[in-house]
């Protein structure tokens, strides 16, 4: 008879050598998984041209808003590319009541890389139940989120005033160079230019594009597989020691964990996507990883306030408001569903539902990817427009 200790406690602690050598390994492939979370963004946005604006061109009242905003980041891989190009709209002539549904939009938008990262735990029942609902606890937070914090600002417009009084505050002619802060893109930019270049023979950009995009899932489901298994040995000792004090200490140190590793890699895509790994091995519960995903959507929002402090002139003030708007809405978030209690368990009960159905057949999980951040938006822009 096994006990719970000796469950503890298969993995053996690895020699120091060993050790190093494996956390090199860990490092390398979560470079891959970088490149392979960039590659799928990259994809996109040579398919479609590069004309990313026109993914926002029907958003004519909040609903449409919010749909686009989810489709646009489920398409591009990255919350912080969406709301930039959001904020230079603004600073363009958008109104701020249609940019706010946008911004709320691609906060759902931005869970759909960590939904395919637990996929590559898919052939193991048990650790893809638990990968699959750490992964969709951010959706479910960030749905919860929109669906209190939507109508409320329909209604009384408190983030488009309380925003609009911190902007005037906050506006000044000093601007930061966004390329000299996002060290990330500086460092991938060697495996993003070797995967150019390994589909530039294909004939037109659309295709290169799709060979992209491909070639990003493949790197992310081989990655995920491999760095499990890498993780089961290092996680021990102090490693593990070290982890658990920063992300599973309480609710307060995981949201700083969260919100700090998001900003140093300027992505809570990425930042999700590095901690359902964790989660489908065992090293974190669901418990823990929860808020961490909530400090990564506080994270993100650094960068749409570096891209509006860029701005300068008459538009500098509403540009600086939209992304503060994306701040408010996620702090305000957190203060509403996490602190309090008939709320807090709202979207750790919907991930593992999602996570419970998804064990049983493969088919919840095409559904469930398909419908909410494809099909269901489109099939709600379409109705609208009629």
């Amino acid at each position: 008879m096994t006990t719970n200790a000796d469950a503890l406690t298969v993995e053996p602690s690895l020699p120091a050598t060993r050790q190093w050598l494996s956390w090199l390994l860990v490092v390398a492939l979560i470079y891959l998984l970088l490149a392979g979370v960039g590659a799928i963004g990259d994809g996109f946005k040579a398919a479609t041209g590069n004309n990313a604006r026109e993914l926002f061109a029907f958003a004519t009242n909040p609903l449409v808003g919010l749909m686009i905003g989810l489709v646009a980041t489920a398409l591009i891989q990255s919350s912080s590319t969406v709301t930039s190009i959001i904020v230079g709209m603004v600073a363009g002539g958008l109104p701020i009541p249609i940019a706010i549904p946008l911004i709320m939009g691609a906060n759902i938008g931005t869970s759909l890389t960590s939904t395919i990262v637990s996929l590559g735990h898919i052939r193991s029942g048990e650790e893809f139940r638990r990968a699959f609902s750490a992964a969709t606890v951010h959706d479910a937070f960030n749905i919860t989120a929109v669906a209190i914090m939507l109508p409320l600002e329909l209604l009384f417009r408190p983030l488009q005033r309380l925003s609009e009084s911190l902007a005037g505050m906050l506006v000044s002619d000093a601007s930061v160079d966004m390329k000299s802060v996002n060290f990330m893109k500086t460092l991938l930019s060697p495996a993003s230019d070797l995967l150019n270049a390994s589909v530039g023979w294909l004939p037109g950009a659309v295709w290169g594009g799709v060979a992209l995009i491909l070639i990003g899932v493949a790197m992310i489901l081989f990655v995920v597989t491999a760095i499990g298994k890498v993780l089961r040995k290092v996680m021990v000792g102090r490693a593990k020691d070290i982890m658990h004090a920063s992300v599973g200490r309480g609710p307060i140190s995981g949201i700083a964990s969260g919100s700090v590793i998001t900003v140093l890699v300027q992505s809570s895509s990425t930042t999700t996507a590095l901690i359902v790994p964790l989660a489908g091995t065992g090293v974190f519960s669901l418990k823990q990883v929860y808020p961490f995903t909530l400090g990564t959507n506080i994270g993100t929002c650094v960068t749409a306030l570096l891209a509006a402090t860029a701005i300068t002139g008459p538009t500098a003030e509403v540009a600086m408001q939209i992304a503060l708007v994306h701040l408010l809405f996620n702090l305000l978030g957190i203060l509403i569903i996490y602190a309090l209690p008939f709320l807090r368990g709202v979207p750790p009960m919907i991930a593992e539902g999602l996570a419970t159905l998804a064990q049983r057949s493969k088919l919840y999980v095409v559904a469930y990817i398909a419908g909410l951040f494809f099909a269901l938006p489109l099939l709600l822009i379409g109705i609208t427009q009629l």
